[in-house]
């Protein structure tokens, strides 16, 4: 099967022109011993506690500065396990393929999908592949599932949050809304701005076996840092101060924000997150997170109070502090 071929229709789910799809494309790209059982399920052998999430991906356009949306949804699956204190080990794959979709970009997305789980030693052991009208599917729609080996200590979670804890951020924010946004030609934004689209289980791993105080974690996808906090303080039922300056917003991205009229405490990232952690443990937590690339620009950026549940403010540069919200409705559809 060439890479000048589209995918095409297999009415009723099957047949051989799926056959072919799997056997020749999607399967090597992927090459498990688990795959090539060709059963309904893999069997997989796990001990202790496990944490097991799934996610949809549906982003347009498929391939954007810095990522595509194959790497988009492994690194996704990979940093929900993450943020519950797992070791990501295996991942499941559903593919929604739309009929006429190239199958040199099909190839593109599933070695990015090989790479980025390869990366961090996650097996893609299950799947399925449906095939879909034109016009149905944006080209390609990605489902997954995960499951990793919980190794930190006690319960990570908003439940886990106490007043006085520092609120960690691991990076500059904003750059996958924006680099989405400026690969949409509708918007007019013509900057060179990759997305931070990037495992972070490596950072996180290595804050617990540091014997780090890590109360809770949170990656800043829909509705950014601003969503994710509020979340936080909601549930755990304390309040939050974050200080604007200590935010790190590169100056492109602030500018697109500005010209876009949005805040970038909303905007997505998929390389990001927020780590509360005991306010001894703080300045050693940053320095650990520094050590590795993916979170280079950590910094304390808040901290945790008692009072008023829920509330989230965020104090700026001549001291005022204004309350942040969670972000109504969406900025952008077809951004994760």
């Amino acid at each position: 099967m060439s890479d000048e071929g589209t995918v095409q229709l297999a009415h009723g789910g099957g047949g051989r022109a799926m056959a072919r799809l799997i056997a020749e494309v999607i399967r090597p790209t992927f090459d498990d011993p688990e795959l090539a059982r060709g059963h309904d399920g893999a069997l997989l052998g796990i001990e202790g506690p496990i944490a097991f999430t799934t996610d949809s991906y549906v982003i347009r356009p498929l391939i954007f500065p810095g990522g595509d949306i194959g790497s988009l949804a492994v690194n996704g699956t990979i940093n929900d396990l993450a943020m519950c204190g797992a070791r990501p080990l295996y991942m499941s794959v559903g593919l929604i393929l739309e009929e006429g979709l190239p199958l040199s970009l099909l190839r593109r997305v599933l070695a990015s999908m090989r790479d980025a789980a390869a990366a961090c030693g996650v097996r893609l052991v299950t799947g399925d592949t449906k095939v879909v009208d034109r016009g149905k599917a944006d080209g390609m729609f990605i489902n997954t599932a995960g499951i990793g080996a919980v190794v930190a200590p006690a319960p990570i979670g908003p439940q886990a949050v106490r007043p006085d804890d520092a609120v960690l951020i691991s990076g500059d924010i904003g750059r996958h809304g924006v680099a989405v946004m400026a690969a949409r030609d509708d918007l007019g934004l013509e900057m060179a701005i990759e997305s931070d689209c990037a495992p972070l289980c490596a950072p996180i791993l290595g804050l617990i076996e540091a014997g780090i105080g890590v109360r809770c974690l949170r990656d800043l996808t829909r509705g950014g840092l601003a969503s994710a906090v509020v979340e936080i303080a909601e549930t755990a039922g304390v309040s939050i101060a974050l200080e604007e300056a200590a935010v790190p917003i590169r100056e492109d991205v602030a500018s697109a924000c500005e010209l876009l009229g949005i805040d970038p405490l909303h905007v997505a990232n998929e390389g990001r997150f927020v780590a509360f952690v005991a306010p001894e443990d703080a300045e050693r937590a940053v320095e650990l997170m520094r050590a590795h690339p993916v979170s280079a620009g950590a910094a304390v950026i808040g901290r945790v109070g008692d009072a008023p549940a829920g509330r989230v403010s965020c104090r700026g540069a001549l001291g005022v502090a204004r309350a942040i919200d969670m972000l109504s409705g969406e900025q952008l559809p077809r951004i994760c």
